[in-house]
């Protein structure tokens, strides 16, 4: 069963309904924006001086100047910047200093954070070329470690408290138990031959078990991979079977809106299909048998062990492999190590998200997303991570708050699709929950729309820092995030994120700022991938990222940097409609055409004609009771050419049953492309890596009525 697109990133992106968004003229990436009014420059929401002044980032930075040469400045009283410019400059000031000195920068964090390297590095940073940068040479540690290590601190605390439809109350693991769990799992995984290197698979939700499998995997310097449950067999093979594991870690199913998954006989399939497993695990979440062969769970986590044995290994030994979407052919397996995940980690979640041991941290997300990798970093922090099992909208839309109120949870994440949701069923969280200990909502998969900010803080806390967030899946990580000393403007991002040389660069390469561009990033980050699987020669990783801007990484979408330092992102730039010579991000066109009521979801293209025409159509997916009349039609075509562009207006706009989505959410444009230029499905499209094939046999007629109006 695919889940539905709210529990999922959804692929929009922010947007600023306040003024007209920039719009990239012919023969050139960039224009100059629109000027803003007063509502776009006043933040929405700024923090409390006190508050602050005590954030992780605020002292690290004194400490960092003290020990490390980083510039460092007193925070100003709120009187003395009203409108957040000061403490915006200071904040530029840091990450100034984080890009210019990497070498300086990295040893502060490492630092600051205690990562304990059991044999010590030869440097930072041994070669910095993009691709191929080579971090911290000489080292040895281990990301589990570091992981487990609150336990010595607060055995009896819970390290995770988990949720899921069928639960009131959250039912808590403790740091003490957790390491116990990870310590026998990791001597089994030992007695079953797993080595350094070996990889270990996961066919799990959202749950304790899967935290525990990761970090015995890690622990024994096993690779980590996973998939959600409600991927299908041939999703999960043209994953795992890249990597060839030697364990797979499985559920008999899972529950999502109100019912029971079985997923005995994919299951079946995956071990008829991955012949290099030596074990399967069986993980009873629906109270099924274990089927003949497998290995019960609790045999192997059993086993009173004080203390895990953990493989000391080099810095970029791989920690895990990740995937991206795969629409168009099988899935890039990403590789990201020990090391570098971990000093990332430590910086985004210690830093960024203000995470500590106080913290209880939620964040949505399965185990086919990296975001669930990132809620597991919390550990790192010492903070308490909340895991939930199920949906976001059930028994109703506002499911999640519920989820948020009853762990008690101070960092709440989701996605905007959600978001949005809640705005147009009229909930009011903060007013019907007691969501008190949120002091931070975070958005990403995409950017939160400025209807969204405006909804958080109408409805949900009117006191609360939101870190919109964008980064990917490539590291496992932000490259724009939150800042906890900064101010939040209406749908904007509040600044790059430390460490991380972000720009926006135009076609000839020279970086812009309050124009549209690329979104580059011109240092190597830690976590960025030490290649992909079965890409030997780095062909494929070259191919990805570095050859637009050969030895820097280019990401591929569109953003903005503004000129007080905040961050718009247009949408990705591989998916650019060109009308008129005039180009402009997909993404634009959706924020405003979904802020209408009628409509759900959309999905616009641009298809090259022959004969040098160009046919954009805006594909729509109606609220339940909506109609697409005339009347709404122009409405639709209205609000664009007031709103966004007279060039952008839909040549049709045709009502569909669904939107095609990856596994992970994001709406599928280009394959809808290459079907509605003509493409067989299977060539346009990896079946495997929809959420609902069935969404895409619209678009395959519609072009064969096309093409047969043509001949006919």
């Amino acid at each position: 069963m695919a889940r539905s697109g709210l529990s999922e990133p959804p692929g929009r992106v922010a947007a600023t309904s306040t003024h007209p968004r920039p719009t990239l003229r012919p023969g050139d990436t960039t224009v100059s924006t629109t000027p803003q009014d007063d509502t776009a420059t006043t933040p929405l929401w700024r923090p409390d001086p006190a508050r602050a002044a005590t954030t992780t980032i605020a002292a690290f930075q004194q400490w960092a100047a003290r020990h490390h040469g980083a510039p460092a400045e007193p925070l100003a009283p709120l009187a003395d910047d009203p409108d957040g410019s000061l403490a915006a400059a200071r904040y530029a000031a840091l990450h100034a200093w984080s890009v210019a000195d990497l070498d300086r920068f990295w040893t502060a964090v490492t630092g600051w954070f205690d990562v304990r390297f059991t044999t010590p590095p030869r440097g930072v940073l041994a070669d910095p070329a993009m691709p191929g940068a080579r971090w911290f040479p000489g080292a040895r540690l281990n990301y589990a470690e570091h992981a487990l290590r609150h336990a010595d601190t607060a055995p009896d605390a819970p390290a995770i408290l988990h949720l899921d439809e069928t639960t009131t109350d959250p039912r808590p693991l403790s740091w003490a138990e957790l390491r116990r769990q990870v310590g026998s799992l990791a001597a089994e995984l030992r007695r079953l031959g797993i080595r350094p290197g070996d990889r270990v698979s996961a066919y799990l939700p959202n749950i304790p078990e899967a935290v525990v499998a990761l970090l015995a995997s890690a622990a024994v310097g096993a690779v980590w991979t996973s998939c959600a449950p409600d991927f299908g067999a041939r999703s999960v093979l043209d994953r795992f079977q890249q990597i060839e594991p030697a364990v797979l870690f499985a559920v008999d199913g899972y529950r999502y809106g109100g019912k029971d998954h079985d997923r005995t006989e994919v299951v079946a399939e995956l071990r008829r299909e991955l012949p290099g497993l030596r074990a399967v695990v069986h993980v009873p979440v629906l109270g099924t048998p274990a089927p003949d062969g497998a290995l019960r769970w609790d045999d192997l986590t059993g086993h009173p062990v004080a203390r895990p044995e953990f493989e000391q290994l080099p810095f970029d030994h791989p920690l895990w492999v990740l995937y991206s979407s795969g629409t168009t052919g099988l899935p890039k397996a990403i590789v990201q190590s020990q090391g570098g995940i971990l000093v990332e980690h430590l910086k985004q979640a210690g830093l960024h998200l203000d995470l500590g041991p106080q913290d209880r941290f939620l964040w949505y997300t399965s185990t086919g997303w990296m975001m669930w990798n990132f809620l597991v970093a919390g550990l790192l922090t010492g903070s308490t991570v909340v895991t939930y099992d199920g949906s976001p909208g059930h028994p109703g839309t506002g499911a999640l708050w519920s989820v948020a109120a009853r762990s008690g949870a101070t960092v709440l994440g989701t996605s905007a699709a959600y978001v949005i949701a809640c705005r147009k069923a009229g909930l009011h969280p903060g007013r019907d929950l007691d969501l008190s200990a949120v002091r931070c909502i975070g958005t990403t998969g995409s950017p939160l729309p400025p209807d969204g900010f405006r909804w958080i803080y109408d409805e949900v806390k009117h006191d609360v820092w939101l870190a919109s967030v964008s980064g990917g899946t490539d590291v496992c990580s932000c490259f724009v995030g939150g800042v906890p000393t900064l101010p939040v403007h209406l749908g904007e991002i509040q600044a790059p994120c430390l460490g991380a040389d972000v720009q926006s660069w135009d076609a000839a390469g020279k970086p812009v700022i309050g124009q549209v561009g690329e979104l580059v990033v011109t240092q190597p980050l830690p976590s960025m991938p030490t290649g992909f699987w079965n890409d030997p020669e780095g062909t494929r990783y070259r191919e990805s990222y570095f050859e637009t801007f050969p030895g820097v990484w280019r990401h591929g979408d569109w953003i903005t940097v503004t000129p007080r330092g905040t961050v718009v992102i247009h949408g990705r730039s591989d998916s650019t409609l060109n009308r008129q010579g005039v180009r402009m991000g997909s993404a634009d066109i959706y924020e405003v055409v979904e802020r209408l009521p009628e409509i759900r979801e959309s999905l616009v293209i641009g298809l090259e004609e022959p004969g040098g025409g160009y046919w954009m159509p805006l594909f729509v997916v109606l609220s339940e009771g909506a109609r697409l009349d005339d009347a709404l039609r122009g409405r639709i075509r209205t609000v664009l050419r007031d709103q966004l562009s007279p060039r952008h207006v839909p040549d049709e706009v045709i009502a569909v049953p669904g939107i095609p989505h990856t596994l992970t959410g994001k709406r599928i444009e280009v394959p809808v492309k290459r079907l509605l230029a003509g493409a067989a499905l299977d060539q346009a499209v990896n079946p495997g890596s929809v959420d609902d094939l069935g969404t895409l046999r619209f678009f395959e007629q519609l072009a064969r009525e096309r093409a047969a109006d043509r001949t006919g």
